[in-house]
């Protein structure tokens, strides 16, 4: 049994571009309780890539939880514009991504883009930046 909409905000940050990467998501109910913060350090990819990284962990998150109806946002116009067939995707790794993301988007029985001001997904870029931190923290000199 399917649960309501989950409202999803996702963010992906480079350090370099290409760089060290992080991405952070933040999935919350409409009434914004957070049902599950996470962030996941990407190693070294560009922006773009990992905005859409993060994209898909989120989705990975709420497939796990069971949610088939998602609001999802994102302060990536690219990612945003692509996924609503507005832009080509051009880039190879950034098209690798796109259909593993259009995979995981079949198994929702509803789903909608939005994009956000980056200041409107502070949460979502906060975890992106401490997974990069945490990792250089823990690495040597």
């Amino acid at each position: 049994m399917s649960k309501q909409t989950a409202c999803l905000y996702t963010d992906g940050a480079s350090r370099g571009n290409p760089g060290k990467a992080g991405a952070g998501i933040v999935l919350s109910d409409p009434q914004n309780n957070i049902l599950i913060q996470s962030k996941k350090f990407l190693g070294n990819c560009t922006n773009n890539e990992a905005e859409y990284r993060a994209l898909i962990l989120g989705l990975q998150e709420a497939l796990n939880l069971k949610y088939r109806e998602l609001e999802i946002f994102l302060d990536s116009e690219l990612v945003v514009r692509q996924m609503e067939g507005l832009y080509k995707i051009k880039n190879a790794n950034l098209a690798r991504f796109a259909a593993e993301t259009k995979k995981l988007l079949t198994h929702f029985d509803r789903y909608s883009f939005k994009h956000i001001p980056r200041h409107l997904n502070a949460a979502a870029d906060r975890l992106a930046n401490e997974a990069i931190n945490e990792y250089n923290h823990h690495m040597p000199e």
